[in-house]
Parts: structure tokens; C-alpha cells; sequence
């Protein structure tokens, strides 16, 4: 495939970014691509088309992405509709989603413009909050949907359904529902277990819940998850997706969430093994 519309996603502004973005496009110019640089590119340069995401992607034959993990899940959320291919470009610390180092640009990522790559798809998960049936919130994530206590130390309880089917009414912090993504993220640091990235199952970890017999479950992807908020809440509650968008949630709110029709490529250099990137994120195999 040649990529001949390359649109670019940054993170908030930094110094840092600004730096590597004037190397991007410079590299990108003498490929002789044309650039569309999304919104979230304004004031850092003047020299290229500046778009809204949609337009973004709908244009664009790949999405460039310039910033860190967080940077990828914000765009996988806009582009899962559009079809249009990712790479991630991490200026920080090594990145679950953002494989390439920016010092890669000249090497790695004209590896990936010439063909040179793997492609791999993700799927995404699609939320939605019902009140007296009335849909009033709908969200996408492509890590996980966390169902938890907004701002106060105290539990919320609810019911928990899957393909109709009871499962348990419980108390918690919360409750993590994650892709094979998101395994490597919240569901992790609470204890759930590491999905591999092209597995077909989403996992359902309790955040601090208030019974030794709780523990993760796992269900095929094509599960539909149903929580119902309990009239025995003590706190208000929230419905958060990828830990960038929020919602507030009340007693007898009905969450559904199931995974997404439309999937994410992402593109990785030749030779990307995922159990390398787990090793340096998670120092396995360290000697103490």
C-alpha cells in the first residue's frame, strides 16, 4: 500500500513535540507526502493543511501519531470509523501502543512508508449508558471501560450480566471491563491478567472489592457486558473510557458495553515482537 496522505496527531503542546514535529514533517517533505496535520497541531507550525480529525480521516492513507500511548488511544477512538492505518511515534518513555522512537524517524518509519512493516488489528470497545431507556451517553475505548467511584473513598454496588445472563451483584471500587489492549494498563495494576494483543476476549477485573472470592473473568469478545447501577449506592459514580472521557452515572443507570464492529491497524516495524516490549515495560527476566 502507498501511503501518499499522511495526517498528524500530536500530543498536547511541549517543547519537545514541537522539536520532533518539525523533524517529521521535514523527513515526511522529502518522501514527497502530503500532510494534513490535525487540529491539535495548531500553533506549533504553519507550513501544512491543518484539518478536524474527520476530516483527518477520511483523507489520509495513514495516521502518524506524535506524543505517547495516551496520543494513540485519543486518535483510535476518532479513526475507528475511517479505516486508516496508525504508527505510533513515542517522544517519552517506551510505549505499549507507541513502538517507534522519535531518533526512528529516519530509519524505522521509512521502513514502514515503503512497505517495510506488520500490521496488526485491535479491536475496540463501545459503551453505552441508558436512563428510563433513553440513551444519554455513548463512548468508544480501545484499553478499557471503567465503571468506579468518582471522587469519594467509598464503595458503589452493582449488578453485573453478561449475554443476559446473571453473574454477581457486587461491592467495589469498581470494575474494569478491558481488551487484550487495555490488559497491559488499569486492568493490570489491578490485578487482572495479560491478554495477548490479537486475542478475542475481554476481561472484567473488580477494582478493591469487598470479597476475597472476587477475582477477574475473562469472556469471549462477542460477549455483551451489562452493569446496573444498584439503589443501595452510596457515592456517585462514574463511566470512563480509556481514562480520557467521563461520565456520571446514577442509581438504576443501565451500562452496556460490547466490542466495536470497526478495528484499528496499527503498524509496527518488521521484527516487532510484543513479548520484547513486555520484558522492557515490566523488567522481566531482571536480576536483583
Amino acid at each position: 500500500m502507498v501511503f501518499k496522505t499522511i495526517g498528524v496527531i500530536v500530543k498536547p503542546h511541549t517543547e519537545l513535540v514541537k522539536d520532533k514535529l518539525e523533524h517529521l514533517l521535514d523527513f515526511l517533505s522529502k518522501k514527497n507526502c502530503d500532510v494534513l496535520l490535525d487540529e491539535s497541531v495548531d500553533g506549533l507550525t504553519h507550513n501544512h493543511d491543518m484539518v478536524t480529525r474527520d476530516e483527518l480521516g477520511s483523507r489520509s492513507d495513514l495516521a502518524i501519531t506524535l506524543g505517547g500511548d495516551g496520543t494513540i488511544l485519543n486518535a483510535a477512538r476518532s479513526l475507528a470509523d475511517k479505516n486508516v492505518p496508525m504508527v505510533g511515534i513515542n517522544i517519552g518513555r517506551l510505549g505499549f501502543l507507541a513502538d517507534i522512537s522519535s531518533d526512528e524517524i529516519d530509519t524505522v518509519l521509512d521502513d514502514i512508508l515503503s512497505g517495510k512493516h506488520i500490521r496488526e488489528e485491535r479491536f475496540l470497545l463501545e459503551t453505552n449508558v441508558k436512563r428510563n431507556d433513553e440513551i444519554i451517553f455513548s463512548g468508544d475505548a480501545l484499553n478499557d471501560v471503567v465503571v468506579h467511584v468518582r471522587d469519594v473513598a467509598r464503595m458503589i454496588e452493582f449488578e453485573t450480566r453478561i449475554n443476559n445472563q446473571f453473574v454477581n451483584h457486587q461491592r467495589a471500587d469498581g470494575l474494569i471491563i478491558s481488551t487484550p489492549t487495555g490488559s497491559t494498563a488499569y486492568a493490570l495494576s489491578s490485578g487482572g491478567p495479560i491478554l495477548q494483543s490479537n486475542l478475542d476476549a475481554i476481561t472484567l477485573v473488580p477494582i478493591c472489592p469487598h470479597t476475597l472470592s472476587s477475582r477477574p473473568l475473562v469472556v469471549n469478545s462477542s460477549s455483551v457486558v451489562d452493569i446496573l447501577i444498584s439503589e443501595t449506592k452510596q457515592a456517585i459514580a462514574q463511566v470512563t473510557c480509556d481514562g480520557q472521557t467521563s461520565f456520571d452515572v446514577d442509581i438504576g443507570d443501565h451500562i452496556s458495553i460490547r466490542r466495536k464492529q470497526h478495528t484499528i491497524t496499527l503498524l509496527h516495524p518488521q521484527g516487532h515482537n510484543n513479548f520484547d516490549i513486555l520484558r522492557a515495560k515490566l523488567h522481566w527476566s531482571e536480576q536483583a
